[in-house]
């Protein structure tokens, strides 16, 4: 049966389709209320004109179908199939920050909590998200000084001979150690973090005072004094959380600059009536993406005019003062923002080979919202889409379902007053975030070292970065390389160089842990500080090698990590099932490249010489009365082996022996 003929066989209810190449692989995904009629349209000869439909058709064999109940359901199918089978023709959400939440590893013996981007279903308990990101950090440090439970990466499954700085600063209630705290202490601090991150301070408040008291009873007047100022402090959280929800609601509004088939998009987030922070999303090979006919025709033109924003309209609104670098760039006169770029010339601008604004902001927002823990009350958005109605309904559904408090999620297209000039705002702050992605502005140094810690969850800024390789051919010649970055520069007096002496054959596991070993012994034994972050280049084999050499010299809590080769993806030990994979233009991926490029530059070039030295040492190495030293000296000093052979023996004799350089000349008079 051909794709035609299939294509009458499908049935007119509602569902899912997606069409497939040659290779069976999934080419696009889409929904429909009816989808033999939504299929069928992509055969109609008007389409054929669409060069994104066109490339489709002609690179489609096949057509798979799956029918559900209702339109809701098909958007929520979609939106899965996208994320699971990424088809290269629908709009693919690439992300260069995600948000960030607070885990707690409630599936371990000692739950600790730390902050990730990623959410897993494996038995942790995941709270947020933040906004801005620094807030989760600031969240667990709160935890760790009030209710002691750890984020570190130490191997809690086992005892070790004597806890970390965080015990000793009462950071920590120690369960690395036997004996320093009971599985029931620990368990009742984990339920009162749970409290505290479900936003149940009334509960947390209660059970902190009955404790208090019943401490107060048995006299222990220190552990009483420690519950009255964890109360003191979720009382103080409390109010501040009052403050925020009395000043507004929350929304995300979302603006966009699009040019050369290239598209940038900022949100910003709103907590409180306040602008907390905000997101980019960036797109460079962006897929022509088409309305259908009728999308096209409701799409209102004049929805994408825009006002030009000033100064004093950030103060209109109400704009906090510490936000206004949220709304840097924008200058006294203003710019046009990203959707008057798409409406310039009026409506000759959107012809049938621009950007369906509609339809992306239609998948966009699939993809963010749907299928997550948390989606604030108001979504604004520039376009109006044909499923927004739909999607409204299907979030609000799933809001309800995790929390039958929470109100209507309203996704809506403001066209006058305030609301429209909030999206202005994100429109000119996309085409900031345009120029400097596009058009290659350079961040700082600074910009970079915040965004680098703030990825690999380091607990300062990082200042310097010790970065480690192993070369070798077959096992032969097998030496390390250290390579040193110093506030945003190379620092090559420090570089060092290792020869591998313990390890026989291939073993690039052992090799690290031997040079890491050597490396931090001599610190230690110098008393010379660690390094703000220790990268690996490998994968999870060479991370967990350096960690064990760490761990064996007792240095626990160094932050680690390692850049695979192959993937360029960022494994952080101690959170090694949440890799990071950054953006490829990212500036903090093309920094931890260039750290790590270096570091196999310096070992291949060190690996190679010794290799030269090992073939070029042959013929002397027959000459009675020299060994490899005098060999490598010899080479070292001439360069070569053929200026040895030409020297005569006065000129050896600056650098061997009398005996030795009369036995070297008459070796090569021979």
């Amino acid at each position: 049966m051909d794709l035609l003929q299939k294509i009458r066989t499908i049935p007119t209810e509602p569902g899912v389709y997606l069409y497939k190449n040659a290779e069976g692989e999934v080419i696009y995904v889409g929904k429909a209320k009816n989808l033999r009629s939504r299929v069928a349209s992509y055969f109609h000869e008007g389409r054929w004109e669409d060069s994104k439909t066109g490339t489709l058709v002609r690179e489609a064999v096949d057509v798979d179908y799956i029918v559900v109940r209702n339109n809701k359901e098909a958007l929520a199918l979609e939106n899965n199939l996208i994320k699971q089978r990424k088809p290269r023709f629908n709009i693919l959400l690439r992300d260069d920050k995600t948000y960030p939440y607070v885990k707690l590893t409630l599936s371990e013996r000692w739950p600790r909590v730390y902050v990730t981007r990623r959410l897993r279903k494996d038995g942790s308990a995941y709270y947020g998200p933040y906004f801005p990101a620094n807030l989760a950090y600031r969240i667990v440090d709160l935890i760790h000084r009030n209710f002691l439970i750890p984020s570190c990466k130490v191997d809690l499954t086992r005892f070790h001979p004597r806890p970390c700085l965080q015990y000793y600063i009462k950071r920590c209630l120690g369960p690395c150690v036997q004996d320093l705290t009971s599985p029931e202490t620990y368990q009742e601090a984990v339920r009162d973090v749970k409290l505290f991150l479900e936003g149940r301070p009334t509960d947390l408040a209660r059970s902190l005072q009955q404790r208090m008291q019943q401490a107060a009873v048995a006299q222990e007047y220190e552990r009483a004094a420690r519950y009255r100022d964890l109360i003191s402090t979720v009382e103080q959280l409390q109010e501040r959380q009052r403050i925020a929800a009395a000043e507004g609601d929350d929304a995300d509004v979302f603006g966009y600059h699009y040019e050369n088939g290239m598209l940038a998009v900022n949100l910003f987030h709103m907590r409180g009536g306040r602008v907390v922070d905000r997101r980019e999303f960036f797109w460079e090979d962006l897929p022509e993406i088409n309305a259908d006919p009728v999308e096209l025709a409701d799409l209102d033109i004049d929805q994408v005019q825009t006002a030009t924003p000033s100064a004093t309209s950030e103060q209109a609104l109400g704009f906090p003062v510490e936000q206004s670098s949220l709304l840097a760039g924008i200058s006294a006169e203003g710019e046009l923002g990203s959707q008057a770029a798409l409406a310039t010339d009026s409506r000759e601008r959107v012809s049938a080979h621009d950007l369906s604004p509609g339809e992306f902001f239609s998948a966009l927002l699939k993809q963010l919202y749907i299928g997550q823990p948390y989606v604030p009350r108001n979504l604004y958005v520039p376009v109006d889409f044909e499923d927004r109605s739909t999607l409204e309904d299907l979030l609000s559904e799933q809001v309800a379902g995790s929390d039958p408090r929470a109100a209507r999620v309203h996704i809506l297209v403001p066209q006058r007053g305030d609301k429209r000039a909030l999206i202005d705002l994100a429109g000119t702050n996309a085409k900031q975030s345009y120029d400097q992605r596009f058009r290659v502005l350079k961040p700082n140094a600074k910009a970079i070292q915040e965004e680098l810690q703030e990825v690999l969850s380091l607990p300062e800024l990082p200042k310097r970065i010790e970065c480690f390789d192993i070369s070798h051919i077959q096992g032969a010649e097998t030496v390390a390389s250290m390579v040193v970055w110093e506030d945003g520069r190379m620092k090559k007096s420090d570089y060092r160089k290792f020869i591998i002496r313990t390890v026989q054959g291939v073993d690039d596991f052992a090799s690290m842990r031997e040079v890491v070993t050597r490396r931090y012994k001599r610190l230690q034994q110098e008393e010379k500080p660690m390094p703000s972050l220790v990268l690996i280049d490998g994968g999870l084999g060479q991370l967990h090698a350096a960690a064990e050499a760490l761990e064996a010299l007792e240095i626990i809590n160094q932050p680690l990590a390692a850049i695979a080769k192959r993937e360029e993806i960022l494994y952080v030990y101690g959170q090694e099932k949440d890799p990071v994979a950054l953006d490829h233009h990212s500036p903090v991926l093309h920094l931890i490249q260039l750290i790590r490029d270096e570091a196999h530059r310096f070992a291949v070039t060190f690996h190679r010489k010794r290799r030269q030295m090992r073939d070029r040492s042959t013929e002397l190495l027959e000459i009675p009365g020299v060994g490899e030293s005098t060999t490598r000296r010899l080479l070292e000093h001439f360069g070569s082996l053929q200026a040895v052979r030409q020297a005569d023996a006065s000129a050896l004799s600056a650098v061997v022996t009398r005996v030795q350089a009369e036995a070297i000349s008459h070796h090569f008079r021979k």
